[in-house]
């Protein structure tokens, strides 16, 4: 037999069943072997050629090997899992009927587990939050690390081993509690100015009222217009921060935004633009126009707005990398700065998870 013909013999061998695997066996062993432990060794090398045969259980064991979790990471996994659950428990109590009354229940895939005498259901630290479901929880630290470092979605992914649909769904999926994350009031001194983001509709495939844009592009007209979408972002002296997209640039949608956030004694500082004076006299509060933000008066230097337009040049550079944000997701990365900036040089893997979880740092800074 030449060698290509020995060659289709050999790639014909794994298309044999069982019994036909066992009928070569036989033929191949010597006649008048009579050592059963010899002819049933001899299986895998009539299925496989000798060096593949050889070379197998060695690749399993190194994939074995290879992805396996190591230790370190699982039990550091668990004591992050074990305080998420401690701090949700001792500040929410049950996620299904929120009594206080609630002892272990054992583990499950890798999570403690807990019990409510109330009303005797089981939950782990993830039940109720964004991350409950999440596969991978030895991949998130490096999720959170994306995040602080304000990565794309394709470095996301590689860094994260993930798929960059995956990457988007994670990030939104952390950044879905942080919404919620917003200090409960602004006292002191507050400053108040509203910028303008270009209208996006990134990631829709039909349906456009435009043409689409490359990379972010720029407005088809100069100066405000429908294309322009308004963000209202206020600040305190102590750097808590509250933002919200605005509907309209008026006075209603204003109240809605910051109506439970600013009020007496606290005073407002602003350009004095009409949407946001309207709402300073609706709500009673003192309030302080500044023609010249940049330039506060020598006899009230104080008095100025330069804080809040800081922050706004600070979001859109950072923003400036993702070359254009989706409005519909607009709020989301508007908690993304708001949390880097609130969590300052905390800011750490750890504290991203809390975050995501619903435990983020102005709800920290409050208990």
């Amino acid at each position: 037999m030449d060698d290509v013909v020995f060659a289709k013999w050999l790639a014909g061998i794994e298309l044999l069943n069982p019994i036909q695997r066992r009928r070569a066996r036989h033929a191949l062993v010597p006649s008048g072997s009579d050592d059963g432990s010899e002819c049933a060794n001899r299986i895998i090398d009539v299925a496989l050629p000798l060096d593949v045969a050889r070379a197998a259980p060695r690749a399993a064991a190194e994939t074995v090997v290879s992805t396996a979790e190591p230790a370190p990471a699982r039990a550091g996994v668990r004591d992050l899992l074990a305080k998420v659950g401690q701090d949700r428990i001792a500040n929410f109590g049950c996620p299904h009927c929120g009594g206080d009354r609630v002892h272990r229940w054992g583990n499950d895939s890798g999570k403690p587990r807990y019990r409510c005498t109330h009303c005797r259901k089981t939950f782990n630290p993830l039940t109720g939050t964004p991350l409950a479901g999440l596969h991978h929880p030895e991949r998130w630290n490096d999720q959170a690390q994306a995040l602080i470092s304000g990565e794309s979605l394709a470095k996301a992914a590689t860094r994260c081993d993930v798929h960059p649909t995956t990457a988007f769904r994670w990030r939104h999926r952390f950044l879905a509690a942080l919404n919620l994350d917003k200090p409960a009031s602004l006292s002191g001194l507050v400053e108040a100015d509203e910028t303008f983001i270009l209208e996006s509709f990134k990631g829709k495939r039909t349906d456009l009222p435009r043409k689409p844009r490359k990379r972010g592009g720029k407005a088809s007209k100069r100066g405000l217009s429908a294309e322009q979408i308004p963000v209202i972002v206020a600040r305190d002296r102590t750097g808590a921060t509250i933002d919200a997209v605005l509907p309209r640039l008026d006075a209603a949608s204003m109240i809605a935004a910051l109506g439970n956030i600013i009020a007496r004694p606290a005073e407002l500082c602003c350009d004095g633009g009409s949407a946001i004076t309207a709402f300073a006299r609706r709500a009673r509060i003192k309030f302080h126009a500044l023609p010249a933000p940049g330039l506060p008066k020598p006899e009230a230097p104080d008095i100025h707005i330069n804080n809040v337009n800081a922050y706004h040049g600070r979001l859109k550079e950072w923003m400036r990398h993702f070359h254009g944000v989706a409005t519909k997701n607009l709020p989301s990365y508007l908690s993304w700065r708001r949390t880097i900036e609130a969590l300052g040089a905390a800011s750490n893997p750890e504290a991203w998870i809390m975050g995501a979880t619903g435990m983020g740092p102005y709800l920290q800074a409050s208990l």
